[in-house]
């Protein structure tokens, strides 16, 4: 059951990224958006829940939180956590590319790398570099061969 519901909301996700992509003007717009509304919904919970669990008393000229529904932080965090699912930000923008991509080669962080480790993929990025370039020398070669 599980795996069908994740399955629904995959293919819609690429839908709607693949439409979006189109769009980057709007895609950018509508993702943050989405990050103003999880971030609403983060912001007044947390203050919803303070207020109820101390009994606090806003300060003059502050929004009266009491007064909006107990809902309304939760509303804007399910629709920016929808917004941001559907279309693909919300795990790029809070844990990022790199992260995931080191991850799942099971590489370590950057910070817990010793210096030599470092030196060594400097090297072989060098190296990669110097092949990448002799081959792209070999192609115009051999395109200037071609009649």
């Amino acid at each position: 059951m599980w795996q069908n519901i994740y399955i629904f909301f995959d293919k819609l996700e690429d839908r709607v990224r693949g439409r979006l992509s189109r769009k980057p003007i709007g895609y950018a717009f509508l993702g943050g958006i989405g990050i103003v509304f999880f971030w609403r919904g983060v912001w007044h919970t947390t203050d919803m829940l303070m207020f109820r669990f101390f009994s606090l008393v806003p300060l003059d000229g502050m929004t009266q939180l009491y007064e909006l529904p107990w809902w309304d932080g939760l509303l804007s965090l399910g629709v920016g956590t929808l917004m941001l699912l559907m279309s693909g930000l919300f795990v790029s923008n809070f844990i990022g590319n790199e992260i995931i991509i080191s991850g799942l080669r099971g590489e370590k962080k950057t910070v817990d790398k010793t210096e030599e480790e470092i030196e060594m993929e400097l090297d072989e990025l060098a190296l990669i570099e110097h092949n990448l370039k002799k081959i792209s020398r070999q192609i115009a070669r051999l395109r200037k061969q071609k009649p």
